[in-house]
């Protein structure tokens, strides 16, 4: 069966939501418990892990994080694979823990690089994808960016070496939720209009509701040109009233009413979710 279909045939939809439910909440769950902010970027970009974990990557494929702030997706979507433990959550930002507040690399096959320092992702994509070449090795690789760090030039050097020099397979995926740290990406360093920039350099882009796995599993699977950007509309703190689209949820951890009350609504939105 086609990869295109796993999640839009009923039986394994239904379990997808299963799954999705249970990665919510216990992101929820290893905020509230490590009184850790930076819970806003999380919840924008755990549906696209999700999908990328469960229904996308292969045997020979990459993952790189770029925004390295939103580790603790990461650590959950490898978690509702099995591949980091209950205990290795619980450890999530404490002392000497591996599953820090930002990946750090050599400890899991799944984490390459430490991340962190905004845009830098894309520089150790094209490098990684580079190496491949020249050793003749299978297997596509994805990066994960935010729409924010696209302010850093590093971003727009490795692109102009990625068109020129024909890198690929290489997907780049932007949590486009529109916010940063000190307000909203468009009013700190104006973007507009990302894609067309993107495409007078010579790259292919598609753009997307970040929260559909449907539409994400058929963009991120789909043949495409060597080298291509998904551009996935996200709301920061998607979900939770309280938190949805407000720029303080890049930092603020949460409280126990807050936290029960997160729970209850992400109980809500998904068992209604497509």
């Amino acid at each position: 069966m086609d990869s295109i279909y796993l999640i839009s045939t009923g039986a394994v939809l239904d379990s997808f939501a299963q799954i999705r439910l249970k990665a919510y909440k216990r992101l929820l769950q290893m905020h509230f418990e490590s009184g850790v902010g930076h819970i806003g970027g999380n919840l924008s970009s755990l549906d696209t892990l999700l999908v990328l974990y469960h229904q996308v990557l292969q045997k020979d494929d990459l993952f790189i994080l770029s925004k390295g702030h939103s580790a603790g997706a990461l650590y959950v979507a490898l978690w509702s694979l099995g591949r980091l433990t209950e205990g290795d959550l619980k450890s999530f930002h404490g002392e000497k823990t591996l599953v820090s507040g930002h990946p750090a690399p050599k400890w899991s096959s799944d984490i390459l690089f430490a991340t962190g320092s905004l845009g830098h992702g894309f520089s150790l994509a094209a490098g990684v994808v580079l190496a491949k070449k020249l050793k003749k090795e299978p297997g596509r690789v994805f990066c994960l960016m935010s729409d924010g760090e696209w302010q850093e030039g590093s971003n727009w050097e490795a692109l102009i070496f990625s068109v020129k020099k024909e890198l690929g397979p290489l997907a780049l995926v932007i949590d486009w939720n529109g916010l940063q740290g000190f307000g909203r990406t468009q009013d700190i360093g104006g973007l507009d209009p990302f894609a067309e920039k993107l495409r007078a350099l010579g790259m292919p882009v598609e753009e997307m509701d970040g929260h559909d796995p449907i539409a994400l599993e058929k963009a991120l699977n789909r043949p495409y040109p060597a080298l291509r950007t998904l551009i996935a509309h996200t709301h920061k703190g998607r979900g939770v009233s309280f938190m949805q689209d407000k720029m303080e949820w890049h930092y603020k951890p949460l409280t126990e009413p807050l936290y029960r009350q997160a729970l209850e609504e992400i109980e809500k939105l998904q068992g209604g979710a497509s």
